[in-house]
């Protein structure tokens, strides 16, 4: 079974994503600052549709248990260089 990604809205800066494969499910807390939006989706898409693509994009390169449980998004781009590169190029594509 393919997971599941959840994501609820929080606050205007703040997500809980949950991650679930009806097995196991993980639980994030993403934070995502308005310039950081801007930059990434260049408002293409909600914040909250951001977030979900980027744990698409995560969920692609490891495992979900290995997802750090609270992290502000571009953190992303730290461990995976391509990663503001293969959000505009998915957006792109919408």
């Amino acid at each position: 079974m393919a997971d599941q990604i959840e994501v609820e809205t929080i606050s205007e800066e703040t997500f809980r994503v949950r991650v679930s494969n009806g097995k196991v499910e993980t639980s994030h807390t993403v934070t995502l600052r308005r310039p950081d939006y801007e930059r990434l989706s260049g408002e293409k898409v909600e914040a909250a549709e951001l977030v979900r693509m980027a744990f698409q994009f995560l969920l692609e390169n490891e495992p979900k248990e290995s997802i750090l449980g609270r992290f502000d998004l571009p953190l992303i781009g730290r461990y995976f260089p391509n990663f503001d590169a293969e959000m505009k190029r998915r957006l792109a594509r919408r």
